[in-house]
């Protein structure tokens, strides 16, 4: 697990998710979001998850596409850096190079905050000199977590740890990170917003579908990851029924022709 990160000092105190952090601190100069991009050990999952104050974080920041690889990019969001970003790891192109390639050409790239993971899961990622601190990221075997303007400088590394200890589908492993991030304090204005892509396919599922396995967001919440970790089972459960569903129709066909 390898860390970079650039701080300013000690954070003050916070409480996990405030719903009303001070007006003083939250302008629209400040951007502040955690998130983690990652991929199972398999590599047929691949996913984000973030929270943040701003509204809509799920519009901006994830990007994933299925044996393609997955994007988040925040701070001073380049939205840009998402399809432009799934484009060049469609190609084939590692994430570092695909990291290196789209802060290279944008000129206030030290503005910007950038995690990637392509479709072998090597992870790659942007800290921009200018995120307002707390800024860092730390970079794991298939995955990569990042933030700025957190409360504290042990947000993201305790996202990292709880990735890496947790055991259960990608979508489980990311809410951990995620949680972890929350405990520690994350976004130092306080949460509101948070979501979830974790794409995937089967052989057998209809092409109409997609590769979106989930897609969850949850805007101006109180306590948005705690929200989210109820959608996320929510879904599994679907997911679950689904994948019971299709076991139950192949006996049957394996049945008929006994």
């Amino acid at each position: 697990m390898r860390e970079s990160h650039r701080e300013d000092g000690a954070a003050d105190r916070f409480l996990l998710e405030t719903p009303h952090p001070p007006a003083t601190v939250y302008g629209r100069t400040s951007w502040g979001t955690f998130s983690i991009v990652a991929c199972d050990p398999d590599r047929t999952y691949w996913g984000v998850a973030v929270s943040t104050k701003p509204l809509a974080v799920g519009a901006v920041v994830p990007w994933a596409e299925w044996r393609v690889g997955a994007v988040a990019t925040q701070a001073m969001s380049n939205y840009q850096y998402g399809p432009k970003g799934l484009a060049l790891l469609r190609k084939g192109i590692p994430a570092e190079e695909v990291v290196a390639r789209l802060t290279r050409a944008d000129p206030k790239r030290d503005h910007r905050q950038l995690g990637v993971v392509d479709r072998r899961g090597r992870a790659a990622a942007w800290t921009g000199r200018k995120c307002m601190a707390s800024a860092n990221h730390v970079l794991g075997d298939g995955f990569s977590c990042q933030g700025n303007l957190l409360a504290r400088d042990t947000v993201v590394p305790a996202m990292a740890r709880a990735f890496e200890s947790t055991r259960g589908s990608l979508a489980r492993r990311l809410m951990a990170a995620l949680k972890a991030g929350a405990r520690e304090g994350g976004d130092r204005r306080g949460m509101e917003s948070a979501a979830m892509i974790v794409v995937h396919r089967r052989p057998w599922f209809d092409r109409a579908w997609g590769d979106q396995w989930l897609n969850l967001r949850v805007d101006q919440h109180r306590r948005p990851v705690v929200e989210l970790e109820r959608l996320v089972g929510l879904e599994e459960a679907n997911a679950r029924k689904l994948l019971a569903w299709h076991a139950a129709q192949l006996r049957k066909k394996r049945t008929a022709k006994r």
